[in-house]
């Protein structure tokens, strides 16, 4: 089965991604803050176990809930479609097709109220 996980390059993929992703998180002064007191390299292992999880790869993700993690954060639209676009860019950046990465996309809107605490 040609999984959306395999169509983003497996594991490698996913973990080049997810490198991407956070260095243009990092880097927006919008969003930043909120990793002030992270451990960033646990921050990506979570990351690209939970993106395994969302986009049909291997069961790796034991952490929190969406809910749970961002709770009390504060969270709004601009910060949740801030995180869209930089997760955009990361995806376009490894090459994967428009209807892929539109899938990507799909697959972390579908959890955007857990995120924001809807």
């Amino acid at each position: 089965m040609d999984t959306l996980f395999n169509k983003l390059g497996g594991q490698q993929g996913i973990e080049q991604i997810v490198d991407e992703f956070y260095k243009r998180v990092l880097a927006d002064n919008t969003l930043n803050h909120y990793f002030a007191h992270t451990d960033i390299e646990k921050q990506r292992h979570q990351q690209a176990a939970f993106f395994s999880d969302i986009f049909d790869g291997p069961k790796q993700y034991s952490g929190r809930s969406m809910e749970t993690t961002h709770k009390g954060m504060n969270l709004q639209q601009q910060h949740f479609d801030a995180i869209a676009k930089h997760l955009s860019e990361a995806v376009a950046v490894r090459g994967v097709s428009q209807e892929d990465a539109n899938a990507v996309l799909a697959r972390v809107g579908s959890l955007k109220d857990a995120i924001l605490n809807k």
